[in-house]
């Protein structure tokens, strides 16, 4: 017989062991909002569940059952077969630990695979996630990366990630690049998907002496960062990192590679234009219909995102602020960590 387990307990195991959690919602549920780390084993597809669900509010709920018993028996066997492929131990879930997950724990416990299934689903970690989150508690120190856009702010925290340095990725998080034209080619998160990882990388970090983030807005495409994390970021140290013009705008076009969607920037430029003055606004346009996206970068940069950013930069105390003048992206980083060994010796040398 399969165990059901609490939240705390799957917490614990993922902690300690390796550990496989299991979503077996329809993929639109998981794509929406999941735990962090699950995987996706449906028990019905996305027009299954709308028909099972269907059925039970038109018909009854003997007839809903029935119908999912007949959708499962035709595919049990692929079912299984993908449980039986994972080799670590495993835990299933649903929304609310549910008929979904007793079916799924109930089928492959027959097979003879062991497997857990989680008290409460998914709505249990969410109202986990919300009580962690209205605690407003986040000790590190915050270490801020800002600059212009185009600084490639993003690719370097993915750089010191990469050589063990704590950080922050929120635009990863969000699945938003943070500017006008930073939802193409993404699909950003909602809200509830946004707060599950974030409440993941802050309990990963929370005896970190520092950790590493972006100077981002408080909204970041469809999602906000929470009061207390903002409020901390604005007051922390601000790196600014300064590169040149040819720079910035080579990091954004290997960033967003607008001629793959070229009409989907020319639908994001309509929606700031009027901000710009009339000929350059007149000028990017017809720049973006001719594919010259170099020159659109560039007036972008020199009409609008420089300027909102020198309004937006001087509002920082002088004491948290400290320039980076970096000739290019290599030398950003060498810079950023010079700085972090500076202000965190003896925390550094041990990265």
């Amino acid at each position: 017989m399969f165990h059901d387990i609490t939240l705390k307990e799957l917490l614990k195991k993922q902690h300690s062991e390796n550990h496989t959690i299991i979503d077996v919602r329809s993929p639109k549920e998981y794509n929406e909002t999941t735990i962090p780390g699950s995987i996706n084993i449906p028990v019905f597809t996305d027009e299954e569940r709308a028909e099972v669900g269907t059925l039970y509010k038109q018909v009854g709920k003997k007839e809903a059952k029935e119908r999912g018993l007949e959708i499962m028996s035709a595919k049990l066997p692929e079912f299984i077969a993908k449980f039986r492929q994972i080799d670590t131990p495993k835990t299933v879930f649903c929304w609310r630990g549910g008929m979904r997950s007793k079916t799924a724990a109930t089928l492959v416990d027959l097979m003879g695979i062991d497997v857990n299934r989680l008290q409460g689903g998914v709505r249990a970690y969410r109202q986990w996630v919300v009580a962690e989150l209205e605690k407003a508690e986040f000790p590190p120190d915050l270490v801020v990366l800002n600059g212009n856009t185009g600084t490639g702010k993003t690719k370097l925290l993915h750089q010191l990630a990469d050589k063990g340095y704590p950080v922050i990725d929120l635009e990863g998080m969000a699945a938003h690049r943070g500017s006008i034209f930073g939802h193409i080619g993404l699909e950003p998160n909602i809200q509830k998907e946004f707060e599950s990882q974030l409440i993941q990388v802050m309990h990963k970090f929370r005896n970190a002496p520092f950790v590493l983030m972006e100077g981002e807005s408080k909204r970041i495409g469809k999602v906000t960062m929470p009061e207390f994390l903002f409020h901390k970021k604005e007051q922390s140290i601000q790196l600014f990192i300064n590169l040149p013009m040819e720079q910035r705008i080579r990091n954004i076009l290997d960033d967003y590679q607008p001629w793959n969607e070229p009409d989907k920037f020319i639908e994001a430029f309509d929606r700031i234009k009027k901000r710009i003055h009339t000929p350059i606004a007149k000028q990017i346009n017809d720049d973006l219909k001719r594919g010259n996206y170099h020159h659109v970068i560039q007036l972008l940069l020199a009409y609008y995102y420089d300027p909102r950013y020198e309004h937006m930069a001087g509002k920082y105390p002088q004491d948290k602020t400290k320039a980076l003048d970096a000739a290019n992206m290599g030398d950003a980083a060498i810079q950023i960590e010079s700085k972090l060994l500076e202000m965190y010796p003896r925390e550094v040398k041990s990265v």
